[in-house]
Order: structure tokens, then C-alpha cells, then sequence
């Protein structure tokens, strides 16, 4: 009986050989290497992905820090920085009632608060101290709140005021000449508490902003408020001292 069926073939032989090989190489090499083994689809000298994060070495192009560091604040953040503090809001209503009633609301928030009756008077109020916001009521005697917001936008001094005009009105053309005299926004009586306080402070805090920027705009520009001020007392001064100066002893 022949043995041939027994005996593997020749190149059986050599690939178990070769792989033996290959397998001593291997083992060899990793214990002779510190540290242990390599990935042998790695590239000599790249580091593994732990590495990579470990303290001390090179972070850039991580996508997870891009925008984290050296970013300006957002638009959100400037806003919640704002000090309240600083504003002042004027309420206008002839209703004393009404009146008493959202000054008691407004109470909860830092900001200053003053009071006009009627439309006359909170034009005379504004001219004097330019408030950031003004709560309008519309139906007044004498001046009512549409005449008030016109003066209000129609003046360079004051069209940057907020007005918030507050109205028992439903009518969709009271809303539109509303919008015509240049309103901000709008609050229906009965006025509610949280729906005041919200309005309130969010436009506050912008128009604390605008006039932040306003402020940096005009010290960039090297004509702040006062600079104006000064040029313009300094013009008068001249014109009286030339006046003085054609008339003589």
C-alpha cells in the first residue's frame, strides 16, 4: 500500500515554515522593543490616539476645541451683562390707578422709574431725562400716546428711546398708526405682570447696548459727548468776545 496519501504536499510544507518564521520574527521583535507592541499598520514614530491627548503635546485642528478658545462673547452673553441698574424707564398713563399699578410690577427690577400723567407732561419729562424706555398708554388727554411716540421718533435726540405703547385698543388700524409713529412694541391692557417685566427688561438691555456702542463708537471716533459740548460752548464763547470786540469801549 502506497504511502504518498500520507505525506503532505511540498507547499503545504513550506507555508506552515514560512509562517513559523514569520511568527518567531515577530515575537522577537516585540520583546526586544520597549514598551511592547506596535501597531504594525502604524507608521513608525505617529502617535496612538492616546497619546495624542495626552498633556503636552499639539491639540490644533481638534475639532472639539475649535471656537472655544480666543472667541468673542456672543450676542446672548453681551445682553446678560448688561446692568440694569442703569436704565430708566418712564410710565405714562392718565389712569392713576394703572399708573400705580405697573410702577408697583416694575418694582422687581433695578431700574429707575418715573411717572408722567398725561402726553405733556412725559414730553417734558423726556426733554429732560431722556429715558431708555417709555411705557405709552394711547387714549390721553391733551396729547395722546400716538402724538407722543411721533414727537418721540421724529427727534434726533430721542428717536433711539424705546416706546412701548400700551393700549386697550384692538382694532387692526389703531395698530398700524401705532406702527406709522414709530413704536417698538406693544402691551394690551389689563397689563400682565410677567408679560411687562419680560418686555421690559429685554428691550432695556438693548437699548443699554446701543447705547454702549454708541458711547465706544464716539470715543473711537474722538468726538464723545462731551467733546461736542465743549466745541460748541467754545464757538459761543467766540461770538460773544467778537461781538464784544466790534462794539468797543
Amino acid at each position: 500500500m502506497s504511502n504518498s496519501a500520507a505525506t503532505p504536499p511540498v507547499g503545504s510544507k513550506l507555508t506552515s515554515n514560512s509562517a513559523t518564521a514569520h511568527d518567531a520574527v515577530v515575537a522577537s521583535a516585540v520583546e526586544s522593543t520597549p514598551g511592547g507592541a506596535q501597531n504594525p499598520a502604524q507608521p513608525r514614530g505617529a502617535a496612538s490616539g492616546a497619546e495624542a491627548g495626552a498633556p503636552g503635546t499639539s491639540r490644533i485642528g481638534d475639532p472639539r476645541r475649535a471656537g472655544t478658545e480666543g472667541s468673542s462673547p456672543s450676542p446672548e452673553e453681551d445682553l446678560e451683562t448688561v446692568d440694569l441698574g442703569d436704565a430708566t424707564i418712564l410710565l405714562v398713563d392718565d389712569n392713576l390707578q394703572n399708573l400705580e399699578l405697573m410702577q408697583a410690577y416694575l418694582e422687581e427690577l433695578p431700574c429707575r422709574v418715573l411717572t408722567a400723567a398725561d402726553g405733556v407732561e412725559a414730553v417734558t419729562v423726556i426733554d429732560r431725562q431722556r429715558p431708555d424706555v417709555v411705557l405709552l398708554d394711547v387714549m390721553m388727554p391733551r396729547m395722546s400716546g400716538f402724538e407722543v411716540c411721533q414727537k418721540i421718533k421724529s427727534m434726533p435726540a430721542t428717536r433711539d428711546i424705546v416706546v412701548i405703547m400700551v393700549t386697550a385698543l384692538h382694532e387692526t388700524s389703531d395698530f398700524e398708526r401705532a406702527v406709522e409713529c414709530g413704536t417698538d412694541d406693544f402691551l394690551t391692557k389689563p397689563v400682565n405682570k410677567l408679560e411687562l417685566l419680560t418686555r421690559v427688561r429685554s428691550l432695556a438691555r438693548v437699548r443699554l447696548l446701543k447705547r454702549r456702542l454708541d458711547e465706544l463708537m464716539g470715543v473711537r471716533r474722538g468726538r464723545s459727548s462731551e467733546d461736542v459740548i465743549g466745541e460748541e460752548a467754545g464757538r459761543k464763547l467766540d461770538a460773544d468776545l467778537s461781538r464784544s470786540d466790534t462794539i468797543g469801549p
